[in-house]
């Protein structure tokens, strides 16, 4: 079968997509497939992967899916299936469906609210409460765009179960059309990682252990909705020896690093901007606790990221989260926006360390259920009945 992948972001540049498409078109590649990978990216160009990688520069927003747009219809007429992960998809899929071609599609997120949160037109409004409430004509208009493309999709993967009930209960999909497939891990394994945390903080120029500074890291795009801001101010509350890592760039990165010396944090709050990937196992390995403070998430991979290599977890209980981390089990669940809570639940896990300890070993077995080999193979069967083929 041969399969033409498309997404938002690829490696070098962080996000859940950036882990998920490199890690899928490899698995195709492994199971026979044919496989190019046509992605939004800062790199001009990408080799060093098993499959082709057509990269899409950045620059003006309109422009670069004008001509996204243009290479699908160009590129599909030689592939079987599209796979797009869903990401203002419109014109991915409108490119496929001009070629003729089978399109499926993954969504991560609502992208209506997605698109309406980030143009201010729903006010503070989580996920939550966008599905159960009624806009003006520029959301209505945004939420009949996303239900048009939808429409022109052979099947719909949704990472998480929340996620797959959106599409069915608010915009009329049938269950048999959108299916949950969860999110796989592809990444070193706990063994893989063989730096100690005093070894891995010696690495990358961190205080030792020795030293008692104990390292809180966050690893996001710097959007609204990650809730960076509310994990400084959750800070405050913390020892002064508690210091905070936040691996990641965007939109917000001047504005949270203003508050950041507004709260006279400066010495305890360090931006780390766009950290390569593969140093990201290390600094998961220094840190004594991770940190996902967002709105929403549709199933986080970093989440799995972390978990799998034995780093205790709090993180709010928001959408996809609870199906990978389970309250008092494998880590704690906090609501959003609220730094006392969150600063309560930091506190407690790095001032236990037989409860860190409890949390990283449940983490590990709750990974079992997230592998490639667990998750890749529903992916090709959806895929290949797209496509009328034989998977």
């Amino acid at each position: 079968m041969r399969i033409l992948i498309t997404s938002p972001v690829f490696p070098p540049d962080l996000g859940g997509p950036a882990v998920y498409v490199p890690s899928a078109a490899r698995f195709f590649v492994e199971r026979g497939h044919e496989v190019k990978v046509l992605a939004f990216c800062s790199e001009r160009d990408v080799s060093g992967y098993p499959f082709e990688v057509r990269t899409i520069s950045r620059g003006n927003l309109l422009v670069r899916y004008l001509k996204a747009m243009w290479l699908v219809f160009r590129e599909a007429r030689n592939y079987d299936v599209v796979y797009v992960q869903e990401h203002i998809a419109l014109f991915h899929v409108l490119g496929a469906w001009f070629a003729r071609r089978p399109v499926v599609i993954r969504i991560m997120v609502d992208g209506a609210w997605e698109i309406s949160h980030r143009f201010g037109l729903i006010g503070d409004d989580d996920i939550n409460v966008f599905e159960t409430k009624d806009y003006g004509w520029k959301v209505k208009l945004i939420r009949k765009a996303q239900l048009f493309w939808w429409n022109r999709v052979k099947r719909i993967i949704a990472c998480s179960d929340f996620l797959r009930w959106i599409p069915i209960k608010r915009y009329g999909i049938t269950e048999q059309k959108c299916v949950r497939v969860h999110n796989a891990y592809n990444g070193p394994s706990v063994e893989d990682v063989t730096e100690t945390q005093a070894e891995a903080r010696a690495e990358l120029g961190l205080e030792s252990v020795e030293s008692g500074r104990r390292y809180v890291l966050t690893i996001c795009r710097l959007v609204v909705w990650k809730g960076v801001d509310y994990i400084m101010r959750a800070l405050e509350h913390l020892p002064e020896d508690v210091h905070l890592l936040i691996a990641g760039d965007g939109e917000m990165q001047s504005e949270w690093e203003r508050l950041r010396d507004e709260l006279g944090l400066a010495d305890r709050v360090t931006f780390l901007g766009n950290v390569p990937h593969a140093r990201i196992p290390l600094y998961i390995r220094a840190a004594d606790l991770f940190v996902l403070n967002s709105e929403y998430e549709g199933l986080s991979h970093t989440l799995l990221e972390v978990a799998s290599l034995g780093t205790p977890i709090v993180c709010t209980g928001v959408c996809g989260n609870p199906e990978v981390v389970e309250d008092g089990v494998n880590g704690f669940l906090v609501p959003p926006k609220s730094p006392e809570p969150l600063a309560e639940a930091m506190g407690k896990v790095l001032g236990d360390a037989e409860l860190a300890e409890r949390f990283r070993d449940a983490g590990l077995e709750k990974m079992r259920g997230f592998t490639r080999e667990a998750t890749f193979p529903q992916v090709i069967d959806i895929l290949a009945e797209a496509a009328g083929k034989s998977a």
